[in-house]
């Protein structure tokens, strides 16, 4: 590990803390995948703020939440990765509205407002991420989608600028939002309506137990790897073009739901992206249709 002092990269002294050559395998669901030429753990969104006007504007960028939907290729990510610790997880409750730290766990997020009497946030129970990763790819489950329950949203745009952007400024679509790459949500403010506190814990228990059955939530996986196409579930798809149980070494499709992928121990990056791209073949020559990826897969290969 390095001070967080003035280098090349990053001339403005910071507060948070700076990691050189920083192994990003055990900070992503897969356990897979190389290093990133920089980590930085910022103490604060000030400090995210700072930290970006330093940098070189030419390095890539890359946000880091709990590292699901998530492939690091295995010769690593050449540039500078954020990662929203502790000091954005905070969760804030007022009225029907709840404030969240970019960082916060969308379960944390569901909790704090089952605890508050809010309902229409139980969805964020099944979400395997962060706030910020959710706000920033319009994360959805059981029938909703955070665009249903955003009013608005604190970003640090990759030039160091902090706004505050409105929902609709993010023109949402199917697991997409307009915001642009290297921007990272520090905060954001979610609505729902009043509630029974039973019964929404009694839907996200449902919602919980509907996962543990259906899905391998115990496994070293990057949850669901496919979009959904119109009219159609990627599971399905897979399914159906005899993929379920489909092996590259140690990469598999799981066959509890075949729209996720698994590291069963010693899978690489390049093993799962590969099998990925084989599932995808398979289905455009049994179906027709072209899958596309949810995952997102960064970095370079080894």
């Amino acid at each position: 590990m390095i001070p967080a002092r003035a280098s090349a990269a990053q001339p403005a002294p910071v507060r948070g803390r700076v990691t050189a050559d920083a192994p990003l395998a055990p900070l992503v669901w897969f356990k897979s995948g190389g290093a990133s030429a920089m980590l930085f753990e910022p103490a604060d969104a000030a400090d995210l703020s700072a930290f970006l006007i330093g940098s070189d504007p030419a390095q890539p960028l890359l946000p880091l939440g709990l590292g699901s939907n998530l492939i690091v290729r295995d010769g690593g990510f050449p540039g500078m990765t954020v990662r929203l610790g502790k000091p954005f997880a905070r969760i804030g409750v007022d009225g029907r509205y709840v404030r969240a730290g970019g960082g916060a766990p969308g379960i944390a997020v569901a909790s704090a407002a089952r605890d508050a009497g809010i309902a229409g946030l139980e969805f964020l129970r099944g979400i395997p991420g962060t706030a910020g990763g959710a706000v920033r790819m319009n994360a959805g489950a059981y029938g909703r989608d955070v665009s249903d329950i955003l009013v608005e949203a604190t970003v640090v745009l990759r030039d160091g600028t902090v706004e505050t952007w409105p929902a609709a400024r993010f023109a949402y679509s199917y697991r997409h939002s307009d915001l642009p790459d290297g921007a990272i949500v520090t905060e954001a403010l979610f609505t729902g309506t009043p509630g029974d506190r039973a019964s929404i814990g009694a839907e996200m228990d449902r919602i919980a137990a509907e996962r543990e059955a259906s899905q391998p939530l115990r496994s070293r996986t990057g949850g669901s790897t496919f979009k959904n196409p119109d009219g159609h579930k990627a599971w399905a798809l897979v399914d159906a073009a005899g993929c379920r149980g489909l092996r590259i070494g140690d990469a598999q499709v799981s066959e509890k739901h075949c729209n996720f992928l698994l590291n069963l121990g010693a899978a690489s990056s390049a093993d799962i992206e590969a099998l990925g791209e084989e599932v995808r073949a398979r289905v455009l020559a049994d179906s027709g249709i072209a899958l596309e990826w949810e995952i997102q897969r960064v970095g370079e290969p080894a």
